[in-house]
C-alpha cells in the first residue's frame, strides 16, 4: 500500500515537473504595448515558457546592466533593444552568448553581428517630424536650426535612448558639422530628454514644433488622428535595427534561442509590420506609408568604432548641454 503510494506520488511530481515552465527574463527598450504584443505571441507558440519583461530605454537598460554585471547578479536572459552600440560593448565584455545556428535566412549580413552574438528584428529610421498646425516641412537637418524654433524642438537623449544614441552616432560619422547641430540646438535653449514617446506627445500635443524622432512612434501617432508628419531629410537618416542577444549568464540557453527564433520568424517579421515597423526579413511587406529603405539616403556607421569612442561621445554631449 505505501510503495503503491510512494509510485503514485514520484509519478505525480515527475508529470508536474515535465510541464513546469521555463521563466525567461527579457530587457526591451520597446513601448510597454509592443512588449506585451511580442510576449504574448512568442507565448502562444511555447506555452511552457513564461516571459517577464522589463522595460526602459536603451542607455537607461544599459546602466542597469553595468550595475548588475558588477555585482554579479545578471538578471535577464535575453535582451530586445534598440541599437548595436551598447550590444557590442556587452560583446566586448564577454557577455553575449553566441548563437551560430540562428535562423538568419532571408537576412542581410549587415542586419547581424557576423560573430552571432546579436541580431536585427526590425527597422526603424530617425527623421524629422512636425506639427502640420504650427510648422512648416523641412528638407534637411540644419533648417531646423532657426531662431523661430527656440524652445520648440523635442528632442530624445542619447544618454537615455538607444536610437537617440545610434543617431548622434550615424551623424557623427557622415556630418562634418555633427557637432555643430548639437551645440546649435543648445543655443536654441532645446534640452534632450527621455525617449521617443515623451518627444512624440510635445509635438503632437503642439507643445513643440518640430521633434527628431523614430518613424515607428511618430506615424502610429500620426494613424491614431495626432496632427503630425513624418520627414525624411534629403542629407539622410539614421536607422536601427532593433537587435536581440542571449546573455552569456543565462541558465535557459535553449529556451533564450527559441525566443530570438522567434524574433527572426516570418511571424514576428510579419507582426513587426502590423505593429509599424519595417520588418528585416527579406519578402516581407512593411507598413503603407513608411520609409522604404532602397529609396532613402542611410547614415550609417562603423559600430565596433562607436563602441570605443561611445564613452568620450556622450561625455562630449553631456557637456554641451549641462547635463
Amino acid at each position: 500500500m505505501r510503495l503503491t503510494l510512494s509510485l503514485t506520488v514520484a509519478a505525480s511530481l515527475l508529470s508536474s515537473a515535465a510541464y513546469a515552465e521555463t521563466t525567461l527574463t527579457l530587457y526591451t527598450s520597446q513601448t510597454p504595448e509592443l512588449a506585451q504584443q511580442t510576449v504574448d505571441a512568442f507565448e502562444a507558440k511555447h506555452p511552457d515558457i513564461n516571459v517577464e519583461w522589463t522595460r526602459n530605454g536603451t542607455s537607461a537598460l544599459m546602466n542597469v546592466m553595468r550595475a548588475e554585471i558588477e555585482a554579479g547578479q545578471v538578471q535577464p536572459d535575453v535582451l530586445l533593444v534598440a541599437d548595436v552600440i551598447n550590444l557590442g560593448e556587452l560583446k566586448a565584455g564577454g557577455h553575449l552568448m553566441a548563437y551560430p545556428d540562428a535562423p538568419v535566412e532571408g537576412y542581410a549580413p549587415e542586419t547581424y553581428d557576423p560573430d552571432m552574438t546579436f541580431f536585427g528584428t526590425k527597422a526603424m529610421t530617425t527623421g524629422i517630424v512636425y506639427n502640420t498646425n504650427t510648422a512648416e516641412p523641412v528638407s534637411t537637418w540644419n533648417e531646423l536650426l532657426t531662431e523661430e524654433n527656440r524652445g520648440q524642438i523635442a528632442v530624445p537623449s542619447p544618454l537615455y535612448s538607444g536610437a537617440a544614441l545610434n543617431h548622434l552616432h550615424a551623424m557623427l560619422a557622415n556630418k562634418d558639422d555633427a557637432w555643430a547641430f548639437y551645440e546649435g540646438l543648445n543655443e536654441l535653449d532645446i534640452m534632450p530628454e527621455g525617449g521617443n514617446g515623451p518627444a512624440t506627445n510635445a509635438v503632437a500635443t503642439g507643445m513643440a514644433k518640430y521633434a527628431i524622432l523614430v518613424d515607428s512612434t511618430a506615424l502610429r501617432a500620426k494613424a491614431a488622428g495626432s496632427p503630425i508628419e513624418f520627414i525624411v531629410p534629403e542629407d539622410g537618416v539614421s536607422f536601427i535595427t532593433e537587435p536581440a542577444a542571449i546573455m552569456s549568464t543565462t541558465e535557459h540557453p535553449e529556451e533564450a534561442k527559441l525566443l530570438i527564433d522567434f524574433l527572426l520568424s516570418q511571424e514576428a517579421q510579419e507582426l513587426a509590420a502590423e505593429q509599424g515597423s519595417i520588418p528585416m526579413m527579406a519578402g516581407v511587406e512593411g507598413p503603407e506609408g513608411y520609409p522604404v529603405l532602397d529609396e532613402i539616403k542611410l547614415l550609417g556607421y562603423d559600430a565596433d568604432n562607436a563602441v570605443e569612442i561611445n564613452e568620450d561621445v556622450r561625455a562630449k554631449f553631456a557637456d554641451i548641454f549641462g547635463l
